[in-house]
C-alpha cells in the first residue's frame, strides 16, 4: 500500500480535539494511520491577525489514489466546520497531503509534494521528527535537511515544556 504524509493544523475551538478528531475521521477501510508526530506550535503566517495553530505530520497507509485522499481530506475538513471564507484565515482544520511515495502530481488542484513544504518550519519539524531521512523527490535533500536549513520561525512543542 502507498505511504503518504500529511500536514495538519489548527487554530480555532479545541486545537487539539479538532486535530484528534481528524485523524479519527481519516482512518478507515482504505486509509490507516501509521504515525503521528508530537504536537507543535507556532504564529500564523501571512495573515498574522488570528489565533496561534497547532500542528504535526501523519504518516498514513491508503488505498486512495492522490486525488481520492485530497476529497477525503477536504469531506474531513468540511465535517469539522472547515469554511474557506479568508485565505489564509483562521480553521478548525486544515489537512494537506505532503507527500506520497515518491509521485510527483502537478494538478490545478493538487501538487505533490506541497508547494512550499520546504519553507515551512511548521510542516518540516513535525515530519523530521516521522521521517528525518525521506527524501524530498524533487529537492533530493533529506526531510531533516530541509528542516535545518529553512529560514522560517521557530516552533514550540505542545503543550510547552515548562519544567526546567
Amino acid at each position: 500500500m502507498p505511504t503518504a504524509y500529511l500536514s495538519m493544523g489548527s487554530n480555532l475551538g479545541d486545537r487539539e480535539r479538532n486535530l484528534a478528531n481528524a485523524l479519527k475521521l481519516l482512518s478507515g477501510d482504505s486509509l490507516r494511520v501509521i504515525r503521528v508526530s508530537q504536537l507543535y506550535e507556532t504564529a500564523p503566517r501571512e495573515l498574522l491577525d488570528q489565533p496561534w495553530f497547532l500542528n504535526l505530520a501523519a504518516e498514513i497507509e491508503t488505498e486512495l489514489s492522490p486525488e481520492e485522499l485530497l476529497g477525503k481530506t477536504a469531506r474531513v475538513e468540511a465535517r469539522l466546520g472547515r469554511q474557506r471564507t479568508v485565505p489564509k484565515g483562521p480553521r478548525s482544520v486544515d489537512i494537506d497531503i505532503l507527500l506520497y511515495d515518491d509521485l510527483t502530481v502537478d494538478e490545478p488542484n493538487l501538487t505533490i509534494p506541497h508547494p512550499g513544504m520546504h519553507e515551512r518550519r511548521f510542516v518540516l519539524e513535525p515530519l523530521a521528527e516521522l521521517a528525518p531521512d525521506l527524501r524530498h523527490p524533487l529537492l533530493e535533500k533529506t526531510i531533516k535537511t530541509l528542516r535545518d536549513e529553512t529560514l522560517d520561525q521557530a516552533v514550540r512543542r505542545w503543550p510547552e515544556d515548562r519544567s526546567g
